[in-house]
């Protein structure tokens, strides 16, 4: 597939040829989907945790005798009917939100995604991106130059401190180093920015 290629200024400089293998990929919603949900299932911490009766403190005394008080029977008044009590049926710790998915899968819906975005034109290389050191002004302007509207995903070759502390206070715009890119972080982005560079890092990580 043949995409243009723009340079810091805005204007077309020339063109690429993406891999066909990757970014001329046929589109199978289901698998992408599954993919999504097990991406986002595994960044869930689980860490809502709610106490039941036997872990509630206090509670040992029995609140008043058994009978003659004219009063409902209670062992405990840290039971879960009772004010302070324990939590009945509350969110647990111990659940497991991990789901496995096949790393084959998880490359081809890559691909998938990756593809979408090539046919919808929502992927901008650059001919080259470099700075001497880190400016978020001059990033800004960069990409106010450049066809891009909502979210950005910039896909860096490899890690660029200079890159990433420039980009980072700029809003709805992030970074991600290509070995690192997933289903997830392509579907939370309307448009992907990279380096012409980055085109051969991603074919040589995901190559077959």
């Amino acid at each position: 597939m043949k995409i243009a290629v723009y340079n810091i200024e805005g204007k077309e400089t020339g063109s690429t040829i993406l891999p066909k293998e990757i970014f001329d990929v046929k589109i199978n919603s289901d698998l992408i989907h599954q993919v999504f949900v097990s991406l986002s299932s595994n960044q869930r911490q689980g860490s809502a945790h709610s106490k039941d009766r036997s872990e509630v403190r206090g509670g040992g005394r029995k609140p008043w005798k058994q009978k003659g008080t004219g009063r409902a029977r209670h062992g405990s008044s840290r039971s879960p009917i009772w004010k302070g009590g324990g939590v009945t049926f509350g969110p647990r710790n111990e659940k497991n939100y991990k789901k496995d998915i096949p790393k084959k899968m998880k490359r081809k819906a890559l691909f998938m995604v990756l593809s979408e975005k090539a046919r919808t034109g929502n992927i901008v290389v650059l001919d080259e991106l470099k700075f001497e050191k880190a400016k978020t002004n001059e990033m800004a302007k960069i990409l106010k130059k450049l066809p891009l509207q909502g979210t950005v995903l910039m896909v860096l070759p490899k890690y660029d401190k200079k890159l990433i502390l420039s980009v980072r206070n700029i809003q709805k715009t992030k970074t991600i180093e290509a070995r690192n890119l997933n289903v997830l972080e392509l579907m939370n982005s309307k448009h992907l920015l990279m380096p012409k560079e980055t085109v051969k890092s991603i074919k040589e990580t995901f190559k077959a």
